[in-house]
This record gives C-alpha cells, structure tokens and sequence, in this order.
C-alpha cells in the first residue's frame, strides 16, 4: 500500500518516512542540529518547490523538536521559540501554509516533541486535525489522512528511523528518527542502503 510521505509520534519517539513514487532520488542530511531533505547527487534538476525542505527541527532553546513534510516545520518552530504552546504553532503555521497546491492537494503533516508532552497533525484540502499523542500514532498524507494509533516500538532515534523506513508501506526513500532524553533530543537519519 502506498500511503506517501508519513509521520510517527510516540510519547517519547517520533519518525518521519519520505515515500515517493515521483522523486525518489533524495536523502536526509544533517546540517548543524537540523534534519534536511535534499536531492541525491544524480537527482534530475527540478524546479518543483516541494523536494527540498528542512524536515526535523530542534527550538531554539531545544524545549522542544519538530518534524514534518515540508516547508512548514520552519514556521512551527518559529512560533514556539516564541512563546506559542506546541498545539498553536501547529495549528497556526498548517493553518497558514495549507495543504501543498499540487496536482494531488497532498496534505500537510506534522507532529512536535515538547517538554514532557507530544502533539501531532494534518492539514487536508477539506480539515485540519491537530490532536494530543498519547500512544504512537500515524498520519500519512495519502490514505491514513487522519491521525491514528499506530504499534510503534522504537525505543531510540536510529531504531525510530530504521523502523520507519523498513515498514511495509510502499516506495521507501528515507527517514529520520527522534528519541526524548533527559538532555533534550536525539536524532538519526536512514537513508535508502
């Protein structure tokens, strides 16, 4: 099953999965504390806005991380650093930024780490979903569109991102994990091997 580009929060572990059926010649790279998504040395030149895109994010004081599938994770990060509980920044900036204006309308998703608390969300062309994570859950943004409970056992970063990215669901680019520690956060990156 192809469920396109897919988030998992958990309480204290998070992943996000690039899956392309379009542009699978991308990888996750680590510049300074940020998680970014880019096209592979032999990627076709393309001037598609959607291929490039900083996809994990610590705040500023690290408080608080935050993933997603685009160009939105910036925004979110942003209203925390200033001062926005973790819930408002991410329902303002998907609010703001909406789903992506593709021939497919693909949905905007989301999820934050913070203190000792964890949200996550979608942006749709017809709801916007934000909710409190309790127990892992997935949202997808194509067929699981709507934030559910998900069996989730990574218990670190790198087993985050490497669960993610074995998952069944089709067309695996890449993925990033995230593990809260009580010094703040880690991540990990998986790239296609």
């Amino acid at each position: 099953m192809y469920i396109g580009r897919f988030i998992i929060v958990g309480p204290d572990t998070a992943a996000y999965r690039v899956s392309s059926r379009s542009f699978p010649n991308r990888k996750i790279v680590k510049r300074d504390e940020t998680l970014t998504v880019v096209p592979t040395e032999d990627a076709s030149e393309t001037d598609n806005p959607y291929i490039e895109y900083n996809c994990v994010r610590h705040s500023e004081d690290s408080s608080a991380i935050v993933l997603g599938n685009g160009s939105h994770v910036d925004p979110i990060v942003e209203k925390i650093d200033l001062g926005y509980p973790a819930r408002d920044a991410l329902a303002e900036a998907l609010l703001a930024l909406d789903y992506e204006k593709d021939s497919y309308n693909t949905p905007r998703i989301a999820g934050v780490l913070h203190g000792s608390g964890a949200m996550i969300g979608i942006v749709r062309d017809d709801a916007l979903i934000v909710e409190p994570v309790k127990e892992p859950m997935l949202v997808a943004t194509y067929e699981r569109d709507k934030p559910a409970s998900f069996d989730f056992d990574a218990n670190s970063a790198s087993e985050a991102a490497t669960e993610a990215y074995e998952l069944s669901f089709e067309h695996a680019v890449c993925a990033a994990g995230i593990e809260r520690t009580d010094s703040g956060f880690t991540t990990a990156v998986c790239n296609n091997p």
